[in-house]
């Protein structure tokens, strides 16, 4: 397939700005790969759609605070270091904005706490920066920082982006990009699902902007994923390898569990315990190892996220439900609703 494919057009006034009142009472669009069907009922209906036996897996990366403002040294001109990824201690690939006015041996000021010095150009566009202050580095960027909202969002973060922009279930620090499918969840939830007799299981993949980034290549199979790094555990895998030879489902709650439980696959398709960094791209056709269900939102025009999901239903049956959802004003991306493919 290529890029042409995946494309298609959404009002702008169906892409959330803001999440909805409550987690878990967002709508929820149902597709049954079987028929094509839809059906449509709010979030917490998902449990109808689990039994005992089978097993949820969460990604419980930690989004965090990944927005510094700050100045150029001399020029005192304002710029805006977005934190991607820690090289090494003290180390970050960033991005920086405007990035034509910040060059290689600048030094930049976040308020009077931090500083950097600019010491490589990335391939991507971004910067190599190298932080002086690293003792309590991540307490003041958790102090200074704003919540790394999509740029689709059009606003501000306001406060209750510090919450609302993070699962309730996040432990793991690593993520500027939040795992959005798990957004819906709530501790009373979970719990109801754990007492139908449903396993919970935990991974971590921590999601940068690459897999937002929209593919700009026409064959797809010239497209390179950014890398994220991830964990699967033993207990995990066990827990995912149990529910398989017991015939039941495993539950995907978002497209970063499936690339982390699709990466760390045996050629006999079992889970094995692993962590490393992952570039794994998913589009169709792929054929499936280990998920057999997923909870996702509603994904940007040619994503690799759109991409992802076509491959686990099918191309035609992902832009029919598109269809239907705009006809029927779903809300869009990361504030968005939901959607549950079984």
């Amino acid at each position: 397939m290529k890029l042409s494919d995946f494309k298609y057009n959404l009002p702008e006034k169906l892409i959330a700005q803001y999440p909805s009142d409550e987690r878990d009472k967002c709508r929820l669009m149902v597709l049954n790969r079987e028929d094509g069907s839809t059906t449509e009922g709010v979030f917490d209906d998902v449990i109808d759609y689990m039994e005992e036996g089978d097993t949820l897996v969460l990604n419980e990366t930690k989004v965090f605070p990944a927005r510094l403002e700050g100045t150029k040294d001399k020029t005192d001109a304002k710029v805006e270091v977005f934190l991607l990824r820690e090289l090494e201690q003290g180390l970050w690939e960033v991005l920086v904005k405007p990035a034509r006015k910040v060059r290689v041996g600048n030094r930049l000021s976040i308020g009077n706490k931090i500083s950097c010095d600019v010491i490589d150009n990335t391939v991507s566009g971004g910067r190599v920066v190298r932080f002086n202050s690293i003792d309590n580095f991540y307490e003041l960027v958790d102090e200074m920082g704003k919540s790394p909202l999509p740029p689709y969002i059009k606003r501000e973060p306001e406060p209750m982006d510090k919450e609302r922009y993070q699962t309730v279930y996040a432990r793991v620090r690593g993520a500027v990009a939040a795992p959005t499918a798990g957004l819906h969840f709530t501790d009373e939830l979970l719990k109801k699902i754990q007492d139908k007799g449903v396993k919970v299981a935990k991974l971590v993949l921590h999601l940068g902007l690459g897999s937002f980034r929209p593919v700009v290549v026409e064959d797809l199979g010239r497209h390179k994923m950014d890398s994220e790094y991830y964990e699967i555990t033993r207990e995990t895998s066990d827990m995912v390898n149990e529910t398989k030879r017991n015939k039941k489902k495993v539950i995907a709650v978002g497209t970063s569990v499936v690339r982390a439980l699709e990466t760390s696959t045996t050629s006999e398709g079992w889970s094995k315990p692993s962590s490393g960094w992952t570039d794994k791209f998913i589009y169709p056709p792929y054929d499936f190892k280990i998920v057999d269900k997923m909870i996702t939102n509603f994904h940007l025009p040619s994503s690799t996220l759109l991409m992802l999901v076509s491959a686990f239903a099918t191309r035609d049956m992902i832009f029919k439900a598109y269809r239907k959802a705009i006809r029927e004003k779903f809300h869009f991306y990361s504030y968005g609703d939901a959607m549950l493919i079984i």
